[in-house]
Parts: structure tokens; sequence; C-alpha cells
């Protein structure tokens, strides 16, 4: 028996998913919410698979009782697929894909291997591309923010010139025409 936690915050779609994977007799399956997993009131005795929706995928949050993280996620969500490979997810299911998909990948990456659906292959390789240095992407948070130039100095205790070298720099990366625009960028592509 493969035991899978479904997590996600709204409960209709939670109840769907489960119900789906319930359709699978070697499925054991439970539903929670993300504050559920971090109060570690979902989790009894190990888990196989957890199953969650890319998008609502909450940066550090432990996954308790082991197990592979298995994530949902639409191939234009360059973002949200960064975050789930920088959470070690262990499979990538599109969204969109047909319904015994689903069930396919849970029970491969409960056997310890790997799912990349084939529609989100090329997304998740530019997903994992990072162009920009730590400080380029620190600087570029701080501009995200709404920082001036010499807030986003003052914070990183760096110049003026620097700070501006540093936004000239994430934007040609970005291919950005302007500041604004390589915010824009940075956030799509999951990178800020």
């Amino acid at each position: 028996m493969v035991h899978v936690v479904v997590v996600h915050e709204h409960n209709l779609l939670k109840a769907s998913l489960a119900a789906l994977l319930r359709s699978d007799e070697s499925l054991e399956v439970s539903e929670a919410s993300w504050e559920e997993v971090e109060r570690d009131a979902a989790v009894r005795g190990a888990v196989d698979v957890w199953i969650t929706d890319a998008a609502s995928l909450r940066p550090g949050v432990s996954l308790r009782g082991g197990g592979a993280l298995l994530v949902l996620v639409a191939p234009d969500q360059a973002g949200a697929l960064r975050r789930a490979y920088e959470a070690g997810a262990a499979g990538y299911v599109d969204k969109d894909g047909p319904r015994g998909r689903l069930i396919d990948a849970v029970h491969r990456v409960a056997r310890g291997g790997e799912f990349i659906d084939g529609s989100l292959a090329l997304s998740l390789l530019q997903a994992a591309e990072m162009p920009l240095t730590q400080r380029e992407r620190g600087v570029l948070v701080l501009a995200a923010e709404g920082a001036s130039t010499a807030d986003i100095a003052a914070t990183l205790h760096l110049s003026l010139g620097t700070v501006r070298n540093y936004i000239a720099s994430a934007t040609r990366k970005a291919g950005a025409r302007n500041r604004l625009d390589a915010v824009r960028i940075g956030r799509q592509a999951g990178w800020i």
C-alpha cells in the first residue's frame, strides 16, 4: 500500500484530487492543509508521496514522515516550477494532462524514481537555470519591493554606483528593457 498525502489550501481541489487517487485501490490517501502539515497533524505514519500544487507550495515547510514530493504545475508557471525544483520535488505532473498520468507518477516516485511530464520538460530546464548572481538577485528582490537605489545601497552596504551596476547587469541578463521589466521577468522566471 502506498501512503499518499494531498496537501492543498482549497478544500474542493484537495478533495477532488484525493477522490481521483482513491480510484486506485493500491493507494491509501489522506488530505491536509499546509497549516496541518506545519503542525504535523496530517502525518500519521510514514508518507510515501506528498502531492501539492506547485503554485501553493510553501517554501521552508518540512514535509515530515519522509516521502517524495510530487507537484502539479502548468507549463507556463516557471516560477512555481523553480520553487518545486528548489524544494526537491521528485515528480512534476502537468495540470492539463490525462488523469491516469497522476496515478502513474505517484507509483513511480513512490518506488524512488522520478517523473517529469513531457510537456513540462523544457519549462523545467528553463526554470532550473539561474543567470543572476546571488548579489544581483538580492538587489533585484529589493527593487521588486519598491526600494530606491539609495535604499538598496544602504540596506546592502554598497555604493550607489555598485547598486546601479548590479541592476544593469541583472537587467541585461534577464533580457529586459529596464529595471521594472527585469523585476517582471525575474518574478515570472521564479528568480525572485
